[in-house]
């Protein structure tokens, strides 16, 4: 089925709740073999929500509503499209029961009568059970369109999802099944991958490409659909083969698994360990690692040296190395990377010297940026110009170390496994 979602609450127009909702739908709808093609989201008005209803009745067979399920007069979801529907409401025994139990047990006053309005659905509908909360779901087929109802509170909605809904749109889609594969890239923009993949993307039929711009990376979906869930996996390979023959250079993981776990992992499986002496980054890298489960096995710490005296008093970093040289300069990040490596007895040591911004220092602009590697065998450091706001500097410092981390700890593997 083609499916939209309806999002219902005047908090999510006024930004007061995030629409978590909408990502955890979509997702599981492709994978019950469903096309999500609309989100919309109204507030809690009568008429704008019955015209959001007549609109998706025109473009989509399976209408999910959430919110709106409650007590209160605004939570007018139900009312509001058994009236489009032309039906009528009625009270739901058992969700009644629930409800008027639950007070009983609590014993601490009165309920007021507009709770037992939670238990009213609309005639004919199948109820969905509320384990979480008291508003049961509902879904029900009126004039050739699906329709189901749950409620906003996130607990809620993903409890019935799991229960109640997801086994009913795996039957109702049949053999039809939807599988994606979500690749990584770092270095490239997204314009320049969609450039190289020209020809793929205005070619897609079955899989189709998508690309979206993160945080410093590039991410690509390739999604495959089929009645026969064996063709998904090599329809996906194929594609992915052809692109990774082209950008394979950007290149670093699969679906959820961001740079610095792909960077711990490897780390982990080579028997490793790093540190980092920072300035303008002032932990971040540090702090980024440690985010990430089974740091503790890699991460053997490091020093923050903002200042440049500490730099000299804590990184032993010579005081002449920093008047001849400058602070900013590729000698200082090499002297920082090697001497923190050697400080903490770890196998990789990492530095970062620059300008964060936003004005300029000892003559470098704002955005300048060394960083610095070192190991057992050799110490290099790697200028950059990142030239953006401050905080756009650090996090693009950070990220780069951990793409250079990644292509040494990439290479090694390669070596090892010859």
């Amino acid at each position: 089925m083609n499916a939209e979602m309806i999002a219902v609450g005047t908090e999510l127009l006024l930004g007061q709740i995030t629409n978590t909702n909408a990502q955890f739908i979509s997702e599981e709808l492709a994978l019950t073999g469903h096309n999500m093609y609309y989100h919309t989201v109204v507030g809690d008005n009568p008429q704008r929500l019955s015209d959001v209803i007549r609109t998706a009745q025109k473009r989509a067979n399976l209408i999910i509503i959430t919110g709106g399920l409650g007590p209160t007069q605004d939570d007018l979801t139900k009312k509001t499209i058994a009236d489009v529907l032309g039906l009528e409401l009625v009270r739901d025994a058992k969700a009644e029961e629930v409800i008027l139990n639950f007070f009983k047990r609590r014993g601490d006053g009165p309920m007021t009568a507009n709770n037992l309005l939670q238990a009213d659905v609309i005639e004919g509908a199948d109820v969905l059970d509320n384990v979480v909360g008291f508003a049961p779901g509902m879904m029900l087929e009126h004039e050739g369109v699906t329709y189901i109802l749950m409620p906003g509170v996130p607990t809620e909605m993903k409890t019935m999802f799991t229960n109640e809904v997801r086994n009913r749109l795996e039957k109702a889609a049949g053999d039809y099944r939807l599988e994606s594969r979500v690749l990584h890239f770092y270095g490239i923009g997204e314009s320049r991958l969609a450039d190289q993949l020209d020809d793929l993307i205005t070619k897609q039929t079955n899989p189709t490409l998508g690309t979206y711009a993160g945080k410093h990376e590039v991410t690509l979906r390739i999604t495959a659909s089929s009645q026969n869930a064996a063709e998904l996996t090599p329809l996906i390979d194929e594609l992915e083969e052809k692109v990774l023959s082209r950008l394979g250079a950007y290149f670093f993981g699969y679906d959820g698994e961001s740079l610095e776990e792909k960077v711990v992992r490897l780390l982990t499986e080579q028997n490793l360990t790093v540190s980092a002496a920072e300035s303008l980054t002032a932990g971040l890298f540090q702090a980024t690692l440690a985010s990430v489960p089974g740091a503790s096995r890699v991460l053997r710490g490091g020093l923050v040296t903002y200042a440049t005296d500490t730099k000299t008093s804590l990184l032993g970093v010579p005081e002449e190395l920093l008047t001849e040289n400058g602070v900013v300069s590729e000698t200082t990040a090499k002297t920082m990377a090697n001497n923190v490596r050697q400080q903490t007895a770890a196998n990789i040591g990492v530095s970062f010297t620059g300008v964060a911004g936003p004005g300029s220092h000892d003559g470098e602009p704002s955005g300048s940026v060394w960083i610095g590697f070192s190991d057992e065998t050799s110490t290099t450091a790697k200028h950059h110009l990142f030239a953006r706001d401050r905080q756009y500097n650090r996090e693009r410092a950070v990220k780069e170390a951990f793409w250079q981390l990644y292509k040494y700890l990439e290479e090694k593997t390669a070596k090892t496994s010859h």
